[in-house]
């Protein structure tokens, strides 16, 4: 057992048998078989999208409340190399994957349902969905474009002088904080629509 948990693959492939299990037994219990068809696939997609939401924001919380107020405490100053040269890329490459997962999946869910030009030109029973949409679109601009290419310099990923990337980390910080500000009503939008919130 132990061997499954030394091995992110392996937990993660110990996660989805799990869930597979799970199905079959509330299934075999309830009566209720999967039926696999349009309403499952939405399904489906729903949960890849709540996965890959969980996933982005979680590490948008994660760099705005653990990361960001913390690399400054930590001295000597030599010690920061280990967040700077291996935690922070490899955080900020899931981070920007997160989000893309997370818009590619929510698009593809609102065109399964039928609703994404509603939801994208904000119709009457849309809002919502809509506004939830569209914070999420600017936020992983923001991701893309941004962020990651002021981190690049700032981590020195790319060649930049030490005022480049002072000024790009600065600029990376204050758009992940919008994106934090962004994400609590983004999250209440998408969780309002089908939920009766507003």
């Amino acid at each position: 057992m132990a061997s499954i948990f030394q091995s992110l693959s392996r937990t993660l492939l110990a996660g989805l048998v799990l869930l597979i299990v799970l199905v079959a037994v509330v299934g075999a219990v309830t009566g209720q078989q999967v039926q696999m068809g349009h309403a499952w696939g939405a399904f489906v997609m729903r949960w890849l999208h709540v996965m890959s939401g969980v996933m982005w924001i979680g590490l948008l919380w994660y760099l705005n409340f653990v990361q960001i107020p913390t690399v400054p405490k930590i001295e000597p100053m030599e010690h920061r190399a280990a967040i700077t040269k291996f935690i922070a890329p490899n955080v900020l490459f899931w981070f920007r994957y997160g989000a893309l997962a997370t818009v590619v999946t929510g698009l593809l869910l609102a065109w399964m349902n039928n609703y994404i030009v509603d939801a994208l030109t904000l119709q009457k029973g849309f809002i919502a969905i809509g506004l939830g949409m569209w914070m999420a679109l600017v936020m992983a601009f923001n991701v893309w474009f941004i962020i990651w290419p002021n981190q690049k310099k700032a981590l020195g990923i790319v060649e930049a002088t030490p005022e480049e990337k002072a000024a790009a980390a600065k600029l990376a910080t204050l758009t992940s904080r919008f994106n934090t500000m962004f994400s609590i009503a983004m999250l209440y939008f998408m969780v309002a629509q089908q939920n009766g919130g507003l």
